[in-house]
């Protein structure tokens, strides 16, 4: 039953925090907010952001209560899932644990963009559409370092590749840094 409830806890949070963070990288990337799906992603997180937003405000384009609201969550969840475990922990080893969980997420979050981008490069090759756009604005500051370095081979544009291989050794090294693991 404890680990049951330990997942549904763990995915709906994540998926969550997931929302709250686009929300956070849209306006850092330039993201075009006339979007419907960034109007979803605003109309989903906009309860819990607004009212933080009062008393925490944007830095330019860094939403700081946004960015708040998703450590809070992570925050919780950590401990949560902990006293689920039947464990005690220090503040600060969850406060570090919290920081490293909401990097992770962003990295996979840029990971799976990436890999979604390339999926319909095959599938639907020139496709333009809401979600596309989106991904293009996600990916697209990630892939272009990678494309200045990497030359396309025979028109096949291998970056994505490398882009991916990156990111995943950052989620592997943050990963060893985190004093608890949940």
């Amino acid at each position: 039953m404890s680990q049951a409830l330990y997942f549904i806890i763990k995915t709906l949070t994540q998926l969550y925090l997931l929302v709250l963070l686009l929300r956070f990288w849209l306006p850092i990337l330039g993201a075009d907010f006339r979007n419907p799906l960034a109007q979803g992603i605003l109309r989903v997180t906009s309860p819990l952001v607004v009212p933080v937003r009062r008393f925490v405000p944007s830095i330019g384009r860094l939403d700081t209560s946004t960015i708040l609201i998703a450590y809070v969550i992570q925050f919780l969840t950590v401990l949560l899932l902990l006293t689920i475990g039947g464990y005690m922990v220090d503040t600060i080893p969850i406060m570090v644990t919290t920081l490293i969980e909401l990097a992770v997420l962003s990295l996979n979050l840029f990971f799976f963009v990436i890999l979604i981008k390339i999926i319909l490069s095959w599938v639907a090759p020139h496709t333009h559409n809401y979600a596309t756009a989106l991904l293009t604005t996600l990916a697209e500051p990630i892939l272009r370092p990678f494309r200045r370095i990497i030359p396309s081979i025979g028109g096949l544009d291998i970056s994505p590749i490398f882009a991916i291989i990156l990111l995943q050794a950052a989620v592997i090294f943050l990963q060893t840094l985190k004093p608890i693991h949940v």
